[in-house]
């Protein structure tokens, strides 16, 4: 039996699954904390790995997906976020020696969008865009049955696409990218600006404002809830042509949290969509949906990227 590993390395867990080549349920499950503040950090990685290893069967390849920055051809990471000792480190190499076991590593919005494009909502397509909405914007591209990585492994960083460059501060540093208008946090950061302009509203200035509270306030129909998510549905609607242009999919798959507030985001994405592609060939028999695999998408997309990388 072929056996790979695959590994989720979040901000808050690590989570590790082996799976049997002919069935997407893992045959082991394991989670523990990231504690990305404490020292140990790929010791504890070690762990979660071992402990799903299948007694007796060799592991044909093991798939990481993790934050980026990280160059997938040489499997550094370079610099995920609030996990410093986990910067400049050759994960691949030190993993691939520990087990004696192929290594591959990417982004984990390139993996999740390769999920969906191999199990879920895009398994009947060969040119598939993938966005993840939550507190980032983040992708995947699948073209011509390809991840798309790029030269330097970066690709599809689609949460920093420009859609205003006189814009808010996207939390990267750069003003006007996606992720500034259109992330969870975005929204909230906009509705709080409104706020202390003295427009009015039931939501309250709080620094802990949330997204998921804007949509529950625009379900009441507060006006200026409503049009935090429209304003965030227009640029959306700016970056995914851009996007269109680019890449020519057959599909758009949104997954995350801000997408699952549905009409409140999408009917302002639509109008927006439609404005702005130059042609409107591009959205010729173009499916746009949502994402199916929900939190497997990590796991199950860096067993995908093992996969492909094996050939299997």
């Amino acid at each position: 039996m072929t056996t790979i590993v695959a590994v989720d390395i979040g901000g808050t867990h690590m989570r590790a699954a082996s799976y049997s080549q002919d069935d997407i349920k893992p045959i082991k499950y394991q989670r523990i904390r990231t504690l990305a503040s404490e020292p140990g950090g790929f010791e504890r990685l070690i762990d979660v790995i071992e402990a799903v290893l299948p007694q007796g069967e060799p592991v044909a390849g093991i798939g990481i997906g993790s934050p980026g920055p990280l160059d997938p051809h040489t499997g550094y990471l370079l610099a995920p976020p609030n996990n410093p000792q986990f910067h400049n480190f050759p994960l691949g190499e030190k993993l691939s020696k520990h087990f004696g076991a192929q290594t591959f590593l990417d982004n984990d919005a390139n993996l999740a969008g390769l999920a969906e494009y191999r199990y879920g909502a895009g398994k009947e397509h060969s040119n598939v865009l993938y966005l993840t909405i939550s507190t980032g914007v983040g992708g995947g591209v699948i073209l011509a049955d390809k991840l798309l990585q790029g030269h330097h492994g970066l690709a599809a960083e689609l949460g920093h696409i420009i859609v205003d460059p006189n814009g808010p501060l996207c939390p990267c540093g750069f003003a006007g990218h996606l992720e500034a208008y259109s992330s969870g946090p975005a929204i909230a950061k906009y509705v709080l600006g409104e706020l202390e302009s003295g427009t009015k509203s039931v939501l309250k200035r709080d620094v802990n404002l949330s997204a998921k509270e804007i949509a529950e306030a625009a379900g009441q129909g507060d006006e200026l809830a409503i049009k935090a998510y429209q304003r965030a549905g227009e640029y959306l609607g700016i970056g995914v042509a851009t996007m269109l242009h680019s890449f020519d999919p057959s599909i758009v798959i949104f997954g995350g949290g801000v997408s699952q507030v549905g009409s409140l985001l999408f009917d302002s994405f639509h109008v927006s969509l439609k404005k702005r592609v130059f042609h409107p060939r591009y959205l010729e028999d173009l499916v746009i949906t949502t994402a199916q695999l929900g939190d497997d998408a990590g796991l199950l997309g860096a067993r995908a990227l093992a996969e492909m990388k094996l050939g299997l």
